[in-house]
């Protein structure tokens, strides 16, 4: 019997900054209260979290890591209108 994929969860936070940090994880809220406590990204430690935009489940760790890198591209406008369709934004 095969064991079942976990999904994995691209994620968008705005930093205090204005900034937009994406990322991606198996567990989005334990994810976010990594980077508010300072245990994230390196580039969370030095813009700290305003609030998290929203997130998006895919089936793996590969098609997310696909879409982390094509929202990684856009600009911070562009990130901000994408995570208007997110859940949790």
């Amino acid at each position: 019997m095969m064991t079942p994929v976990k999904p994995w969860y691209l994620y968008l936070i705005e930093c205090l900054d204005g900034s937009i940090y994406t990322g991606i994880t198996v567990d989005v809220a334990a994810r976010y209260a990594a980077h508010q406590s300072g245990k994230g990204a390196r580039y969370t430690r030095s813009h700290p979290p305003r609030c998290l935009l929203g997130f998006e489940r895919h089936a793996d760790r590969s098609a997310a890591a696909r879409a982390e890198c094509r929202i990684k591209k856009l600009s911070a406008a562009e990130k901000r209108s994408y995570a208007t369709g997110l859940r949790g934004a």
